[in-house]
């Protein structure tokens, strides 16, 4: 263990080494149970007569800080933390005044329930590991990627390469790598298109209900944020603010809702922007994974005046942990958003990026998409004829995604809070809400047990009909 010990107060050498070492114990950065250098050691390392570390040793000893043990040493004893100076009602350094966020809960951070129906968990069983570490080992040799040298802050070209020609299959979106902006996520891409579209005070539109990342980002940095409500054609676009800068959609796939946004919508919603300067962030978010019907075409493809920005991710295809997006950029914004993502974290993993490249390059990714369509078919079929039978619900249609939703005239709060009681995880409809009016419930199956779904729908159905 190495200590960090000041030796620079004016009453002696042995005061000194006892105020340290006391702080660091009542500060809890000596816990209990934890062995000190023996004073030989620890002199040396201070450069002091061992005198005087022996000597702070006993005082704190006689105090109760530290206990002996004959053969074993010196070990920090078990004190109260009720007198440490660094109490968080004393700290200087505080958010601004209008920063009233506080982390949200990730299905990382918790115990994992029985019946697991929470919403944007892909299934990890079903990822071809495998195949990944081969192509993330391969990029990790020496001298690939030029590890010495930082990466391109767009993204690494591969990858940019590889995910416009993805894009003009899967989703028949015309782009180029030279449009494509690699990212940590969906989320740093909102993040970076709302800093260079958005300033303090300007007007911006998203869903109602909708993604309470997105709804955060922007009023964090001041845009005074509408909410425009849904129907079963998607955004209602007569509903947008006149004066509107930015509109956040998800129109593939509605968050939390499921609906699709019709064509008439579509174009309705491209003509509005197209008669003003507002962008159209277009969230794709999880439209890979399709049950029926043939996909509409994107917002993106049908945008003929640059206005629309089409962001997509790989954390539902793949997984989380691999941590990768993209934002399609116009050229106008291009450069923009580049120096927004250098100024921010400088560039992503080179060698999970080339990684990726050869993922969607090889058609691993197409490959696993078929399979996790079909796997995720069979949930979202069988969740929807359980729900079916619940009278007390309206089954909202969805057709791709990893989730499906049901509104409801029951308390769905109070629902919900049971259904944890019995170790079964689902989404309040109220929490996607910035004016929570509407009850429902969100069912997410990428991480449900196939073997519990029915058994966990029969629970929730039980409870269900007890509140109604």
């Amino acid at each position: 263990m190495d200590l960090i010990i000041r030796l620079d107060g004016t009453d002696g050498k042995t005061a000194a080494v006892y105020r340290a070492l006391r702080t660091a114990i009542v500060d809890g950065r000596l816990p209990a149970g934890e062995r000190l250098p023996a004073t030989r050691a620890l002199a040396a390392d201070l450069g002091v007569a061992r005198g005087s570390v022996a000597a702070a040793y006993e005082r704190l000893a006689a105090e109760g800080y530290l206990s002996s043990r004959v053969g074993a040493g010196t070990f920090v004893a078990a004190v109260s933390r009720g007198r440490s100076r660094r109490r968080a009602a004393s700290d200087p350094l505080r958010p601004r005044e209008d920063w009233s966020w506080e982390p949200l809960e990730t299905s990382g951070a918790v115990r994992p329930p029985r019946y697991d129906f929470r919403t944007g968990i892909p299934d990890a069983g079903l990822f071809p590991f495998d195949s990944w570490r081969r192509l993330v080992t391969a990029e990790l040799r020496l001298r690939a990627n030029n590890p010495g040298t930082y990466g391109d802050p767009a993204g690494h070209p591969g990858l940019r390469e590889a995910i416009a020609r993805y894009l003009g299959v899967s989703r028949g979106v015309r782009t180029t790598a030279a449009d494509v902006v690699v990212t940590n996520g969906a989320q740093h891409a909102f993040d970076l298109l709302a800093r260079v579209l958005v300033k303090p005070g300007d007007v911006v539109a998203v869903e109602e209900p909708g993604y309470p990342p997105a709804r955060r980002i922007l009023a964090a940095l001041g845009a005074r944020v509408s909410l425009v409500p849904v129907d079963d054609q998607g955004l209602v676009v007569a509903d947008l603010p006149a004066h509107c800068r930015l509109v956040y959609t998800t129109p593939s796939h509605q968050f939390p809702l499921g609906r699709a946004m019709s064509l008439t919508r579509r174009r309705e919603l491209l003509d509005w922007a197209r008669c003003r300067p507002a962008a159209i962030v277009e969230d794709d978010y999880d439209s890979e994974f399709r049950f029926s019907a043939r996909p509409l075409e994107p917002l993106h493809s049908l945008d003929s005046a640059g206005r629309v920005l089409y962001v997509g991710t790989f954390s539902k295809s793949m997984l989380p942990a691999v941590r990768t997006g993209f934002v399609l950029a116009t050229p106008g914004l291009r450069d923009a958003l580049i120096a927004a993502r250098q100024l921010g974290d400088g560039y992503g993993q080179p060698a999970v990026q080339a990684a990726l490249a050869r993922f969607l390059d090889e058609g691993l990714l197409a490959r696993h998409v078929r399979k996790g369509g079909k796997a995720y078919g069979e949930r979202h079929a069988r969740i929807v004829a359980a729900l079916a039978g619940m009278p007390e619900l309206t089954i909202v249609p969805s057709a791709a995604g990893l989730h499906v939703a049901a509104l409801t005239e029951v308390n769905s709060t109070a629902v919900v809070a049971a259904a944890a009681k019995r170790g079964l995880a689902l989404d309040d409809l109220l929490d996607y809400s910035g004016s929570p009016t509407r009850h429902g419930f969100v069912f997410g199956f990428g991480a449900a047990d196939p073997a519990l779904i029915d058994e966990g729908m029969a629970i929730f159905a039980g409870l269900l009909a007890r509140h109604d």
